[in-house]
């Protein structure tokens, strides 16, 4: 009799396990929870950022006498011979060292951006050129203010997990722009990251599933033949960002039976340095938690390559095990949401490539005559 009711504890106890693993794990038939049908994983990832480096300081110097508050500390600039094209082909170079997969692999190369360099010519093409991934492979230009390199990789979850292609690359990259005492000045800033997707057994992180939150939210934009773009002031504050990251992430975790402790480590679009900060809060992550990603403060809001580059920085320190929460936003407006498992991989394959830091660390410092050169503010027809 005692061995039979040993038994049957056993199972009760396995059942009980059962049941907690079916309440905190994602439910497959969730009408709103995008989940590949096959795992999907990042197999490779690489970043990319410009060497020069224009102080806030020297904006407020030109603008306001340098009185005021300064939202970042510096940001980097592109050089003469430099632009999302040639950004991405570096930041894809690195991704396929760390992916270790011949480019001829690769059935899609998808660029994000909202500075692709030609009005009227791909900049994918050019990217999958340059890797040799040409000519058996897709490729497309995305635009959706800063999330449109977070919309690529969203799409290519969906190529592989649909078992399409066995691997993908998104990259989301940008010149940002910013009109010339405009508070975007201070900030617009250029990077951006590259992402290899491939399946789950193979990657350095597995991605768990995405979400994506969209309204008809007008806080941002430029017109097709304007050269700058036009913000609508605090209205990209509560209405915009805060209100789709909040919502974006909210829904993943209830979807996920999560909560901001499950996870080692959060990225958020970073426009500033407090509204990350601020969103993290909101959400229940602590200052630690979004620290390694957090780096607009020395490189600028990078728009498409803002929450992308943000999440290279995490995996180049993250340990197997940890899991991540990404969050994008772009403005008109939206947010895709990400969550993470760092896999075994990490170890081998996070060395084989420069490092975030590694380009943040290599700057030169120039001065805002040079950055008016240099960005073409200065026209002379």
């Amino acid at each position: 009799m005692g061995l039979y009711f040993a038994a049957l504890q056993i199972k009760i106890n396995q059942l009980e396990k059962d049941i907690e693993k079916l309440m905190t794990t994602p439910h497959s038939h969730s009408p709103t929870l995008l989940k590949p049908a096959k795992p999907v994983g990042i197999v490779g990832y690489g970043a990319y950022v410009p060497r020069y480096r224009l102080p806030a300081k020297e904006v407020a110097r030109v603008w306001t006498g340098g009185k005021g508050g300064l939202p970042i500390k510096e940001k980097a600039v592109p050089g003469l011979d430099e632009d999302v094209i040639t950004m991405s082909i570096e930041a894809a170079r690195n991704a396929m060292k760390r992916a270790q997969i011949d480019p001829t692999e690769l059935r899609a190369v998808w660029v994000g951006s909202e500075s692709h360099p030609y009005a009227v010519k791909p900049t994918s093409t050019l990217v999958a050129e340059a890797i040799g991934a040409v000519p058996n492979t897709q490729a497309a230009d995305w635009e959706f203010a800063c999330k449109a390199g977070t919309e690529a990789l969203v799409a290519a979850m969906g190529l592989v997990g649909s078992g399409m292609g066995k691997y993908a690359m998104a990259i989301g990259m940008d010149t940002a722009q910013g009109k010339p005492g405009d508070a975007l000045e201070y900030t617009a800033g250029a990077g951006g990251g590259a992402f290899i997707l491939g399946p789950a057994e193979e990657s350095l992180a597995v991605i768990n599933a995405s979400y994506s939150y969209v309204t008809d939210t007008p806080d941002f934009w430029r017109r097709s033949d304007a050269k700058y773009p036009e913000h609508g002031m605090r209205f990209t504050g509560e209405p915009a960002y805060f209100k789709h990251i909040t919502e974006a992430a909210t829904h993943l975790m209830e979807a996920m039976g999560t909560t901001a402790k499950d996870y080692n480590w959060a990225v958020f679009h970073q426009p500033n340095t407090k509204f990350p900060q601020r969103v993290a809060s909101q959400l229940g992550f602590s200052m630690e938690q979004i620290e390694p990603g957090l780096l607009v403060p020395v490189i600028g809001n990078t728009y498409a390559g803002a929450a992308l580059i943000g999440l290279t920085a995490t995996l180049d320190i993250a340990q197997p095990g940890d899991r991540i929460l990404v969050v994008s936003f772009g403005s008109g407006a939206g947010s895709d949401a990400f969550d993470l498992t760092v896999t075994d991989a990490i170890t081998a394959r996070a060395g084989l490539a420069l490092k975030t830091r590694d380009y943040i660390a290599r700057r030169t410092e120039i001065d805002y005559a040079t950055y008016v050169r240099y960005r073409g503010k200065l026209q002379m027809k």
